[in-house]
């Protein structure tokens, strides 16, 4: 028996079930039986459903070892190199597998070189390892199937991976500075709390007076801190690392969070998720329709590379009102997401027959007001660097030199 991941189709709306079964035909007939009224659209090999739905088991997923971006890329561009050179894709693969230094990564390709060896095609033996390659790439293989050029697929679909993994790392580096002075912002504040208040801590309990609220503060956050670091350290983890497990199982609760990090009342945050995923979204969809691919199965393959699931739900409905007859630029403008001038840009390609052309427009819009944000992002957070800074500076000078000034008051 194998594991089928079917995707199921109701009023605009994509929802996926894994299934198993003998083969894929059989996982299609067995997914119309439990989804009654609704379509499924096709039916893709997958691992076996882990069974690790207790804590203990999400502890080992979390920490489980990724296959790092770039020994895909780099094993990518050697398929698309040795293809193009006449070697056959089963001994380029089993090249690479040689080759490759992620363990996990070998294995992989190991796997798929016995696949093709006994007759199974690239694309089904690479669709069960869906999650480790993207959907992105099980589309640019199909193509290059379809097409017989599977060297210059792999050679577009190395390009598109490479322009993903290069806006991730510029937008990692930008936010490296600020995360590292809000953390040496927390770990001098704690030093201070857990090393100056306490001095001044028997002078202040020696006050027949209230203490002012600054001073009250800094004295339980001391206590706190003394007392109960540890707990609250450790508790700290457990709680992002049980916000992080709900927001990978829990539909709902992925949604309301997605739903408020694109909010436009969350400072630069929304900016910064609405076009890099924008863009994302825009770049690979116009690279398939570029390479070939029909629209609808290019906009499935694109809307799979979307993670914020608020924006995946409206980019979805693309597809259900192409297929009801209407255009795509007016399709996208019913999702609210894109903007007037880039709409025209989407009908002007439409009626010319140049949307490869146009999207490629659109992608650079996007990328460029990303650039844009990650160029700038340090004096975006400035301002809110130097507001926590003040505030800390000032609950430390009013919590310890109020009660002196109200003592010198006592003793004139």
């Amino acid at each position: 028996m194998k594991y089928f991941k079917v995707t199921i189709l109701s009023k605009g709306k994509k929802s996926f079930e894994v299934i198993e079964a003998v083969n894929k035909v059989a996982a299609i007939k067995i997914a119309k039986k439990h989804n009654a009224g609704k379509i499924v659209q096709k039916a893709v090999e997958t691992k076996a459903p882990s069974g690790g739905g207790d804590l203990m088991g999400g502890f080992k997923k979390a920490f489980e070892p990724k296959i790092d971006i770039n020994n895909k890329i780099s094993a990518i561009r050697q398929l698309a190199v040795m293809t193009d050179a006449g070697i056959s894709i089963h001994d380029a693969i089993t090249e690479v597998a040689v080759n490759v230094e992620n363990p996990k990564l070998k294995k992989i390709y190991e796997n798929i070189g016995s696949d093709i060896n006994a007759g199974k095609s690239i694309a089904d033996s690479i669709a069960p390892y869906s999650e480790e390659f993207g959907h992105v790439t099980i589309a640019m293989t199909n193509l290059g199937e379809k097409t017989g050029n599977i060297s210059g697929a792999y050679a577009k679909l190395s390009t598109i991976l490479e322009d993903i993994r290069d806006n991730v790392k510029k937008f990692k580096k930008a936010i490296k500075g600020p995360i590292i002075t809000l953390i040496a912002m927390a770990i001098a504040f704690t030093i201070l709390i857990m090393v100056v208040v306490p001095k001044f801590k028997a002078m202040f309990e020696k006050f027949d007076t209230a203490l002012p609220i600054p001073t009250q503060i800094l004295l339980f956050l001391e206590n706190i801190l003394t007392n109960y670091g540890a707990y609250v350290l450790g508790g700290l983890f457990l709680i992002v690392f049980l916000v992080i497990r709900q927001y990978k199982n829990d539909k709902n609760f992925k949604y309301k969070l997605d739903k408020i990090l694109v909010h436009p009342k969350f400072y630069l945050i929304h900016k910064i998720i609405f076009f890099s995923t924008m863009h994302k979204y825009t770049l690979v969809f116009g690279e398939l329709v570029k390479s070939g691919i029909p629209v609808s199965e290019a906009l499935d393959t694109a809307v799979d590379m979307v993670d914020n699931s608020y924006i995946k739900e409206k980019l979805l409905s693309v597809n259900a009102n192409i297929a009801r007859g209407i255009s795509l630029s007016d399709a996208f403008e019913q999702t609210g997401l894109f903007e007037n001038m880039l709409l025209q840009m989407i009908r002007a390609g439409e009626t010319g027959g140049q949307l490869d052309a146009m999207l490629g427009k659109v992608t650079e819009y996007y990328d460029s007001r990303f650039q844009d944000l990650i160029d700038n992002l340090a004096s975006y957070i400035e301002p809110i660097m130097l507001f926590f800074i003040a505030g800390l500076v000032l609950l430390m000078a009013l919590g310890i030199f109020m009660p002196m000034w109200d003592l010198g008051k006592a003793v004139k």
